[in-house]
C-alpha cells in the first residue's frame, strides 16, 4: 500500500467556487431578461443586493462570497487571458 500525501490549493478552489456562483447568477438574470453583466457590475461597485434577482436564489449566492474576492478573481482571470 502506497501513502501518498494529497495537495490541493485552497486558491484553486475558492476561484473554481466563484466562477461556479457567476456562472450560475449570470445565467438565472439572463434567463430574467436582465443584462446580467451590467447588473453584475452594479452589485459589485455598490454592495446593494437589488442588483441581483433572487430567481434562482441568486442573490443568496453571489452574497456568500466577498465582492473584493470577485474582482479579484475577474481581474486575475482577465490578467490571465490577454497574454
Amino acid at each position: 500500500m502506497v501513502d501518498k500525501t494529497s495537495l490541493f490549493n485552497l486558491e484553486d478552489i475558492d476561484a473554481g467556487m466563484i466562477r461556479t456562483t457567476l456562472t450560475e447568477v449570470h445565467d438565472a438574470l439572463e434567463e430574467r431578461g436582465y443584462n446580467a453583466t451590467n447588473q453584475i457590475v452594479g452589485y459589485l461597485i455598490s454592495g446593494d443586493p437589488g442588483y441581483i434577482s433572487s430567481y434562482k436564489d441568486a442573490r443568496n449566492k453571489i452574497q456568500e462570497v466577498d465582492r473584493a474576492k470577485i474582482i479579484e478573481i475577474l481581474l486575475k482571470e482577465f490578467s490571465k487571458n490577454s497574454k
